[in-house]
């Protein structure tokens, strides 16, 4: 069976971007795109069977690297692309790639490098985090590239928007001006509060003007306290997106239980994988120089700091259902449906009109197997 002979795919269980579901075919035209057909619309022809879940694949909004390579230390398209393939063959179909705190040449480039691969699948977009972030809360970013926020940061937010690139910035709500946070929103730029050690004031003072997001919940961020609730409370209490890391390192399981309790408007916390070179390449890696090594599931830097996750979008979504009991459903809108929403890319949850090389297959305990084109 081959794509360009258009074909009807019965899959055991649906992932629609909401829910799951058993009453519906795919339907494959010849040129390899989906559409939804309901069972009694087969018109006679025999559907091939697909076990376990079908789903689009995973959508990341923060993916430093893969495949041996990191975005920073070379910021080319032909990077991205290798990073791309590199989270692929774990499904996740869609990635911000991401540029941490460094060099403003760095920065420089790898505006550049996203812009030339506009129109490369998959590529939606960049997630800026840093450099503009508290000190004291810059986790595994190099202290010396941490700076203050300058206009030359606008002019490249405001030039990648002007191109219609999705842009999340990462920035501390101390370091950044309520002026210039708005500027930034305005440009229609998703500005997200982390590596920061604002208050609870602060940080609703910056949602008052235009921020919506927050990143990496609970890391590089001061701990929620019962006379100082600071940024974490602000994120957990408010009705605005929020990514988080589910490796079990970074965030406890019993505190990820407890934020996904805690929200009080349903679907806006999303998985992100946090990734690094070490997904589809070697153990270790060097960020700023310094050498970057996987140990029992940690990535740790000289400075025993954790430098990045080393985790799967699949890898996550696994433990959220099998560790913290989240329904199945719920798991797959946090790593599809909700970031895809955030980034305002309805289309990239929705399997209607969806190239069948982005669908890929779960079993029935949420391993990923393969992609669909692997199958069929």
């Amino acid at each position: 069976m081959t794509v360009c002979d258009g074909f009807l795919l019965k899959p055991a269980k649906l992932f629609d971007g909401s829910r799951i579901r058993s009453d519906l075919l795919i339907k494959v035209t010849r040129n390899g795109f989906c559409h939804l057909v309901k069972n009694s619309e087969s018109g006679g022809v025999a559907p091939k069977i697909i076990d376990g879940i079908l789903s689009v694949g995973f959508v990341d909004l923060q993916v430093n690297g893969g495949g041996g390579v990191l975005f920073n230390t070379d910021p080319t398209p032909e990077t991205l692309k290798a990073i791309l393939a590199a989270h692929r063959r774990f499904g996740s179909v869609a990635i911000l790639p991401t540029v941490i705190t460094d060099a403003k040449y760095v920065l420089e480039k790898a505006v550049e490098a996203v812009i030339e691969s506009k129109h490369q699948p998959g590529i939606i977009g960049i997630h800026i985090e840093g450099p503009h972030i508290a000190l004291e809360q810059r986790g595994a970013h190099a202290a010396r590239f941490v700076r203050l926020y300058d206009p030359g940061t606008f002019q490249l937010v405001q030039n990648l928007r002007l191109k219609e690139i999705p842009v999340m910035i990462t920035l501390a709500p101390e370091v950044v001006s309520m002026k210039d946070i708005e500027a930034l929103s305005e440009t229609g730029a998703i500005v997200s509060l982390g590596h920061t050690n604002a208050s609870l004031h602060l940080a609703n003072e910056a949602l008052s003007h235009g921020a919506c997001a927050f990143t990496h919940l609970f890391n590089a961020m001061p701990a929620m306290r019962n006379r100082k609730p600071g940024i974490v409370a602000a994120a957990l209490n408010s009705d605005c997106y929020t990514s988080i890391i589910g490796d079990g390192f970074h965030v406890d399981d019993e505190i990820l239980k407890f934020a996904i309790r805690a929200r009080p408007v349903k679907d806006r916390l999303f998985i992100v994988s946090d990734a690094m070179p070490t997904i589809g390449g070697p153990s270790s890696f060097k960020l700023y120089g310094s050498a970057i090594t996987l140990k029992k599931g940690r990535l740790i830097n000289s400075e025993g700091k954790l430098a990045g996750a080393h985790i799967t979008m699949a890898g996550t979504v696994k433990r959220f259902v099998s560790a913290l009991g989240v329904a199945i459903e719920d798991a797959l809108k946090m790593a599809i449906s909700v970031p895809a929403n955030l980034i305002n890319r309805p289309d990239l949850a929705s399997l209607e009109n969806r190239h069948v090389k982005d669908l890929i297959c779960l079993d029935d305990d949420l391993n990923f197997e393969r992609d669909l084109m692997d199958i069929i």
